[in-house]
Formats: structure tokens, C-alpha cells, sequence
């Protein structure tokens, strides 16, 4: 009787830890699958608003580029501090709206450099995320005290940014790049191990959607500082 117990307790365990795995396999396709829209969305209104002359003009050569340039911390800002009032349709449109605003603060790139250039740094930028999101969704080491030390580069890469626009160091920009390369491609890992981790404790498909926006906007985030400091490195100036 025991033996039958126990068995059928391992059978309910095994058949729930199945169930985890697959809802978890579910859950990061989901992720990445936003995240990719995302970039999809970013690059096309990137790319046509770069092609329009008169409308490169008047978002970047009048008062309008603080607009362009400040709005996406308030999709941000929606997004992190108002996640749990969204529903989880309204959280996947302030997403795209966040994507297509970061598109028309991005249309610069199209302007300073070349099109080979920036295809170029782009999928090597792709290869590197996927390497290390892939490595952070396997390994078994715990990347929290990582994650701490990471958070501190990232404040000292916004500081030593915000010093630079008005020092405008062409060396102190490069030691920018640099180090931001090496802090995105960390919180990479960081972020891919945390969104499993949170997938775990969520309950419901409300949460677990959001939850999916979050972490698709989280890792996004990753690959476009990683593609613009890698742009800022390696990209070929028209």
C-alpha cells in the first residue's frame, strides 16, 4: 500500500513538474516573441522616419527632441511602476507604444551611420544576447549577488553619460561602450535568469502575461543599449 502511495505521489509530482516545465518553455517563448516584435517595430520606425527629410527636421533640429528623447522613460515609467493596474492587454499596447517611440529616437542612427555598417553590428549583437540569454536560462548558479554588481555599473555608465554630454570625451565615450557592453551582456544573463525565476512564483494567466511584458521589456532594453554602445564601437560612419 505504501509502495502504490508513494507512487502515485511521485506520478502527481511528476506530472506537475512536466506541467511547470512546459508552461515555462510556453512562457519565455513568449518573452522573446515580444521582445523580437519589438525590435521589429523599433527598426521599421527607425527606418522610414529616417527617410523623410522634413520630418527629420522637425523632431530633431527643434524644441520637439526632448520630446522625442524623454518619452520613452514615460512608457517606462507607466510600465514599471503601473504594471499591476494594467490589464494585461493595456500593458502589451503601452509596450508597442514604447517600441514605435524608441523607433523615432532611434531614426538618427540611419543618418550618422552606414546601413552595412549597422546591419552588421546588429547581428552580431543578436548572436552575443542569444548566447547569453541562453546561458542564463541553463545555468544553475544563482546570479543575484551578479545582478547587484551589474545594477551599480549600469548607474555609473548613466552618470559617466550624463557628465560626457556636456565634457564631450571622445575617450570617456569609448570607456562608456566599452563597459556598457560588458554590463548589458551581463544583465542579460541576469534578467533571463530572473524572469524564470519570477515565472515560477507567479499564479494565473493574467499575471503570467504581464509578467511576459515585463521581461520582454526588460531584455529588450539589454539589446538595444547593447546594440547602440556596440554601434558607437564598431559601426561605420557615414
Amino acid at each position: 500500500m505504501d509502495k502504490q502511495l508513494y507512487g502515485r505521489v511521485g506520478s502527481v509530482g511528476q506530472t506537475y513538474q512536466t506541467a511547470l516545465d512546459e508552461g515555462l518553455r510556453q512562457h519565455m517563448l513568449r518573452v522573446y516573441n515580444f521582445m523580437m516584435l519589438g525590435l521589429a517595430v523599433t527598426g521599421l520606425v527607425a527606418y522610414f522616419v529616417s527617410t523623410d527629410h522634413q520630418l527629420m527636421m522637425t523632431l530633431f533640429a527643434t524644441p520637439l527632441k526632448w520630446v522625442v528623447m524623454l518619452a520613452p522613460f514615460a512608457f517606462i515609467l507607466v510600465l514599471s511602476f503601473g504594471i499591476h493596474r494594467l490589464s494585461s492587454g493595456t500593458a502589451q499596447m503601452v509596450f508597442w507604444g514604447f517600441c514605435a517611440t524608441m523607433g523615432l529616437s532611434m531614426a538618427t542612427i540611419f543618418v550618422v551611420f552606414k546601413g552595412p555598417s549597422i546591419a552588421q553590428v546588429f547581428f552580431v549583437t543578436a548572436g552575443m544576447f542569444a548566447a547569453t540569454s541562453l546561458w542564463g536560462y541553463t545555468t544553475k548558479r544563482d546570479l543575484t549577488g551578479f545582478g547587484s554588481f551589474l545594477t551599480m555599473g549600469l548607474i555609473g555608465i548613466v552618470i559617466a553619460g550624463l557628465v560626457n554630454v556636456f565634457v564631450g570625451s571622445s575617450a570617456l565615450q569609448f570607456a562608456i561602450s566599452v563597459i556598457g557592453v560588458l554590463v548589458f551582456t551581463g544583465l542579460t544573463a541576469y534578467d533571463t535568469q530572473n524572469i524564470k525565476e519570477m515565472y515560477a512564483e507567479s499564479a494565473g494567466t493574467e499575471a503570467n502575461h504581464k509578467l511576459a511584458v515585463m521581461g520582454a521589456l526588460s531584455l529588450y532594453l539589454n539589446f538595444i543599449n547593447m546594440f547602440m554602445m556596440m554601434l558607437q564601437l564598431f559601426g561605420d560612419r557615414e
